[in-house]
């Protein structure tokens, strides 16, 4: 099966995926095989976590004790090794593990082998992602130590945006500060669901253009907005951190830097009380002061909340900016594409969004978006200049991909990863 990026995965190819989140890992096993293929997650990490999967149609949800990330790997692996298939445990039947690491600095831009020494190099790195990257580190090593002989592949968020032009990487700071052993530069984040979007959209579009270029939307629990030309990033909306740029469930997205250090040099708040409120308690959840949740904020805005409307219209006028913005930089767009949680299931956001950008070429056909939840459409108007598509992402599968194609070129120099 040809998944839109060159690399076919065969039958007998098993990679499980593990993708960290906050307070989550999602995993899923047999991606080239959508009838037998176990997708689940094990969610709200510590005493009371639950732990939902499908597989042959069949879902299952049990409470499980999981206080971290890697806890979680391990009942996972269990999991699988209590599930069998044609006689056999599902974890039998797995070839290797790949792992979504969301930040790979300047040192990981491909799929790299999980060896001691990359992970050495991945520790010294967490600084830069202490949210995200240990969680990652504590699954890889969790599967290190459960099953020590199965090769093992990072694959980085931060990868698509690798070349990005100077001029958009670039922070003006002192070079002092920003010329360090991991730069203080724009790094760029969500690049797996970016790629995603944009590779599965030049399968399905019917333009003959030679030249594409297309603004990508991943909104969800995080937001960011990319504009890619032929295939390649040339600008993002994150940063050096998954804070810059959109307004996200609990993160504020761009800011002005003189903001914290007003509360920093008044004493309002500590570092550490500054960046927990960053992280969890800012954004649609600031300005609401309810939820970070656009679904519940669309409920709470019909019945009149002032507080969701003040959030869901921000949310939406930022988005809205930035999708200005990169027509700006791409001369204008041959098309825009909506994923994430929020893209996919959220009509009315993606409504809002677009609304009033005619001028553009940007139209929804208002049937076709009202229509499609979690599903791939197409949702401009028939004459729009610009076309609107819902990508479901599907992060995992580019995962187990890369993983294939990484292996398989680890392969041509060391025989003990073939399959």
């Amino acid at each position: 099966m040809n998944n839109g990026g060159g690399i076919y995965l065969k039958h007998d190819d098993h990679i499980l995926v593990f993708n960290s989140g906050s307070s989550s890992l999602k995993f899923q096993l047999g991606a080239d095989m959508p009838d037998s293929t176990l997708r689940g997650v094990v969610r709200d990490l510590g005493d009371e976590a639950v732990c939902e999967w499908i597989y042959h149609g069949q879902r299952e949800r049990v409470s499980v004790t999981a206080n971290d990330h890697g806890s979680a790997a391990r009942y996972v692996l269990t999991l699988l090794n209590q599930i069998t298939d044609a006689g056999g445990s599902l974890l039998d039947t797995v070839t290797a593990i790949g792992h979504r690491i969301v930040h790979g600095g300047e040192s990981f831009f491909e799929p790299t082998l999980l060896t001691n020494k990359a992970l050495a190099a991945l520790d010294a790195m967490s600084p830069l992602a202490p949210l995200h990257n240990p969680p990652a580190l504590a699954v890889i090593r969790a599967c290190q130590e459960e099953r020590p002989d199965l090769p093992q592949v990072g694959v980085f968020d931060t990868a698509f945006f690798h070349a990005l032009p100077d001029y958009v990487r670039a922070y003006a700071l002192p070079a002092e500060w920003t010329e360090q052993s991991q730069p203080i530069r724009r790094y760029g984040f969500h690049g797996l669901a970016h790629r995603c979007m944009v590779e599965r959209f030049a399968t399905i579009h019917a333009a003959n253009d030679t030249s594409t270029r297309v603004i990508t939307l991943q909104l969800g629990h995080g937001c960011s907005v990319a504009a890619i030309r032929n295939g390649e990033a040339i600008e993002t909306s994150m940063g050096f951190t998954p804070l810059e740029g959109l307004i996200m469930a609990t993160r504020p997205g761009d800011l002005d830097a003189g903001v914290l250090l007003h509360l920093l040099e008044r004493g309002v708040v500590s570092i550490t009380e500054l960046n927990d409120a960053l992280n969890h308690r800012s954004g649609l959840l600031g300005l609401s002061g309810v939820s970070g949740n656009m679904q519940e904020l669309l409920e709470l805005e019909a019945q009149g909340h002032a507080g969701a409307h003040l959030a869901v219209e921000a949310f939406c006028h930022r988005a809205r900016k930035y999708l200005g913005a990169y027509l700006a930089v791409l001369g204008g767009a041959d098309a825009i594409a909506f994923g994430g949680g929020i893209g996919e299931h959220a009509a009315a956001i993606r409504a809002r969004i677009c609304a009033g950008m005619a001028w553009c070429g940007l139209q929804l056909d208002e049937h076709s978006n009202h229509s499609v939840e979690g599903a791939e459409a197409c949702i401009s108007a028939a004459d729009a200049a610009i076309a609107a598509y819902v990508i479901p992402v599907d992060e995992e599968l580019l995962i187990a991909r890369d993983t294939v194609n990484c292996l398989s070129t680890t392969h041509a120099q060391d025989s003990r990863y073939s399959n």
